[in-house]
């Protein structure tokens, strides 16, 4: 496994070691010990979650203003543009986001920490995100961050308008927005 450090320190890109011969691969998609070792991330992951997008779906930018989740998110079909925001106000990057091209051809994934907004963008045909969290879906603390919100300014790879639930197409710009201490 390989850890690839982000603009975000606390943000980053895992390469898993796969093995590749004829018949196909294998790779470990996690390895507590490991990602431990390798990150200096001592979580533990409670839920995993699936979800299948098309082409030019945005979801997010979400998170959970109590109980915030860690993810350590994946594509096990197609493409995105994975994002993380940092939501913490007294981090030296808050309102800082880092994007990276998350597919089932490259196998990376990326360590979202507790305290960020994350979301992505499928640039493939379809997509299907897995991830991981550290703590449980709790809709009564889920928030939105306005994906388009200028002053963080994410530069989405679009080819067209993003497909958007109401829920995401109402985000708060971070001015308006919940933050973590």
């Amino acid at each position: 496994m390989n850890v690839i450090c982000t603009e975000i320190p606390d943000v980053s890109l895992v390469e898993p070691t796969v093995y590749q011969d004829d018949r196909g691969f294998f790779y470990e998609s996690y390895n507590q010990k490991r990602f431990i070792d390798r990150t200096g991330v001592a979580t533990n992951f409670v839920q995993d979650n699936h979800s299948r997008s098309q082409q030019n779906v945005l979801r997010g930018l979400h998170y959970q203003i109590e109980q915030p989740q860690g993810k350590l998110v994946r594509v096990a079909v197609g493409a995105v543009f994975d994002v993380a925001v940092d939501l913490r106000k007294s981090s030296p990057t808050f309102g800082k986001w880092v994007g990276a091209i998350l597919s089932a051809e490259n196998k990376r994934q990326l360590w979202v920490p507790p305290g960020f907004a994350h979301g992505f963008l499928v640039v493939s045909e379809v997509a299907e995100v897995l991830y991981k969290t550290t703590d449980y879906y709790a809709p009564e603390h889920e928030r939105c961050l306005l994906w388009n919100d200028p002053k963080i300014a994410i530069a989405w790879p679009l080819s067209g308008e993003p497909i958007l639930s109401a829920k995401d197409r109402d985000g708060q710009p971070l001015d308006a927005a919940e933050v973590f201490p």
